[in-house]
């Protein structure tokens, strides 16, 4: 197996750290571009990654504006854009699907996304010109236009108290502080990520990950989830675009499974209706970080190779 990285120049000249894992003596069934989520970053996904590898695929996935590598070569962590932010990483994600296209032309690509990730991919396949085939949702949730627009109003009061580039504790606890509630004798802050104590821990001494955003990187995300839940932008999702949605049904971000199935209702109310739907019996937010995690792989395995074989009979 080889894994490899490069800077991408995207379309606003940013420079985003790109990696690529693949076995260079096969030629793949099917290309997995990886979407990660808020304060971590894509070397987190290096187990997953190598599983497809392993099973005939190649995998692509970048560290986000403000996350990583990407994050730390540009001097703010936490932080997206001067003008917006959650549209530029949208982009930032079509462009590397470019790229990859660049290399496959003809192999499908599955966009998967975990959570702040999900969002991103629930816009990006809004946007017209997709070049995606198949879309894996992970730990994703649901927001009513409301509670955006009042967390919008929020964050923008924090942005002109603190400026643009400040953390902002305050919104971050907002946002996640009642996550743990749920999970009795939690030793840290980020029990509700998994049951698994060591990947827990490993996230609490990771320098990359559970930093506190910024002002203005709250004010995009609110600005993202307001957006991606607008029936007119869900309108122009492609019909038979194939969707796996999987989410532990003890995710505090899905609101347990409530949260998820609002979401599958309003694609299948806007007429997107090709979603397979799996939750996960007392899984917390990172499936791919779970002690079910072997589980979670094959199913997303089985999923994958069903939509590389459906591309497959469509093009012969």
């Amino acid at each position: 197996m080889e894994k490899t990285s490069q800077w991408l120049s995207v379309e606003d000249g940013h420079q985003i750290f790109l990696q690529r894992w693949r076995n260079p003596s096969t030629t793949p069934t099917c290309v997995v571009q990886i979407a990660h989520g808020m304060a971590e970053h894509i070397d987190r996904y290096d187990a997953f990654a190598r599983f497809l590898v392993n099973n005939g695929m190649v995998v692509y996935g970048h560290d986000h504006r403000g996350h990583g590598k990407t994050g730390e070569h540009h001097g703010v962590m936490g932080y997206f854009s001067d003008h917006s932010g959650f549209e530029q990483v949208t982009k930032d994600v079509q462009s590397v699907t470019t790229q990859i296209r660049n290399h496959y032309s003809n192999t499908p690509i599955v966009l998967f996304g975990h959570s702040m990730g999900s969002f991103l991919v629930r816009r990006a396949i809004q946007l017209p010109d997709t070049q995606i085939d198949g879309v894996i949702l992970s730990g994703t949730g649901y927001y009513s236009r409301l509670v955006t627009k009042v967390a919008k109003l929020v964050a923008k009061l924090e942005i002109y108290s603190k400026g643009k580039t400040s953390p902002s504790p305050f919104l971050h606890s907002l946002s996640f502080g009642s996550f743990n509630k749920q999970f009795k004798n939690a030793v840290t802050d980020y029990d509700w990520l998994s049951r698994d104590a060591r990947i827990v821990n490993e996230y609490v001494d990771d320098p990359y990950t559970g930093f506190i955003p910024t002002t203005s990187f709250f004010y995009d995300l609110f600005t993202g989830l307001d957006t991606i839940h607008r029936n007119k932008e869900m309108a122009t999702i492609p019909k038979q675009l194939p969707l796996l949605v999987i989410s532990g049904d003890k995710d505090p971000v899905g609101n347990g499974t409530r949260g998820v199935k609002k979401v599958i209702d309003q694609y299948y109310n806007n007429n997107v209706t090709n979603i397979d739907v799996q939750f996960y019996k007392d899984a917390r937010h990172e499936l791919l970080q779970e002690t079910n995690k072997k589980e979670v792989f094959n199913d997303i395995l089985e999923w994958i190779q069903k939509v590389a074989d459906e591309h497959l009979s469509q093009i012969k």
